[in-house]
């Protein structure tokens, strides 16, 4: 098992977070089910996918009869967004104070050398957007991990 396909992120409001992802960041998304009632919304974007379901039934999904408990307190994880510059991650977080993100930390230079910055989108999911002078990508513009 040396891949991740598909992170599903569990959302409150499945048409507010389609308006903040595709017509805020201008995520391409795929969307099942109607447009003012979604079922789920998959982000067509290069390298591991990700996916917005009702938080509600994704609780029930993981286990119908003893569901994780749904809080507002931090997950353990983040989502990343890898520029290629320095003015890439600020053109990112532009659009994401455009969009109705809840700003965490401004980009600054930090400790390991990058510059980054975080953001909430509006279920309390953290992104951080990120540039390192010493990264590389890929063809596809996924980072290469050496």
């Amino acid at each position: 098992m040396n891949r991740v396909n598909l992170i599903t992120l569990g959302v409150k409001d499945m048409v507010e977070s389609l308006k903040f992802y595709r017509e805020g960041l201008g995520f391409e998304v795929v969307v099942y089910g109607e447009e003012t009632n979604p079922d789920v919304i998959f982000f067509n974007n290069g390298g591991s996918k990700i996916s917005l379901f009702p938080i509600e039934r994704l609780v029930k999904d993981i286990s119908e009869g003893n569901p994780p408990t749904i809080g507002n307190g931090f997950g353990g994880f983040t989502l990343a967004y890898n520029g290629k510059s320095k003015e890439e991650v600020d053109e990112v977080f532009a659009l994401a104070k455009k969009a109705g993100a809840i700003i965490v930390k401004e980009p600054e230079f930090v400790f390991w050398g990058g510059y980054s910055g975080y953001f909430q989108d509006p279920n309390g999911h953290h992104w951080e957007v990120a540039y390192g002078e010493m990264w590389q990508f890929d063809e596809q513009d996924m980072l290469i991990i050496k």
